[in-house]
């Protein structure tokens, strides 16, 4: 009987660890995550951050959508100069930020002012080679509102000044999301680096 109520205080105690990671980071980038084009600042750079073009059903995915229709937008309205592309290309039939790019090119971007980072395999890795290797200390972060809170928040972490431009969402955050704020924070934790860094590149 005492073993059981260990473990069920164990679980009690990881479930309301969860919980309260992900509240915090909302509560704690709420004044640095933006719905309105017209209220949020101006940067240099907009960091898209990546996902798969397509859904597992073959159709478009909504969230590789919106993203792509908040960074025009944003560049449209004279709010970044330079889009910053960080997304998969961990296999020869999977590039995420080349997907990105042309697309973004499809919608009217000049190409000169389109960047692309291969190694973003995860937030962590997109923000901090922003800073490591794009020589960037500020920048707006494009992506759905759940994960604009996560991103701005290890940027915050990192010494980085970014805020976030929310995409339209296609569901509210998922308890995927839940899980992937707890790794976020242990990561911080235990000061977990890009799987790689290499050569800087300068923005200009």
């Amino acid at each position: 009987m005492k073993t059981f109520r260990i473990i069920v205080l164990i679980i009690i105690t990881i479930c309301l660890g969860i919980f309260g990671t992900y509240h915090w980071m909302s509560f704690k980038t709420r004044h640095q995550v933006y719905d309105s084009v017209n209220d949020i600042p101006k940067n240099k750079v907009g960091l898209l951050l990546g996902t798969g073009k397509y859904a597992a059903s073959g159709t478009i995915n909504l969230f590789y959508k919106y993203r792509i229709d908040a960074a025009v937008m944003l560049y449209k309205s004279g709010k970044i100069e330079y889009i910053l592309v960080s997304g998969d290309n961990s296999r020869k039939d999977y590039n995420e930020p080349s997907d990105f790019k042309n697309d973004l090119i499809a919608k009217g971007i000049p190409e000169d002012r389109i960047f692309l980072d291969y190694a973003g395999f995860r937030t962590l890795d997109s923000v901090v080679r922003a800073k490591e290797i794009f020589g960037q200390t500020n920048f707006t972060v494009i992506s759905q509102k759940f994960h604009n809170q996560r991103a701005v928040y290890i940027a915050k972490h990192f010494g980085i000044d970014a805020v976030g431009f929310n995409a339209k969402d296609v569901y509210k955050a998922s308890f995927r999301e839940y899980l992937a704020r707890s790794k976020a924070s242990l990561d911080l934790v235990f000061n977990v680096q890009p799987k790689f860094l290499g050569e800087k590149i300068s923005i200009q």
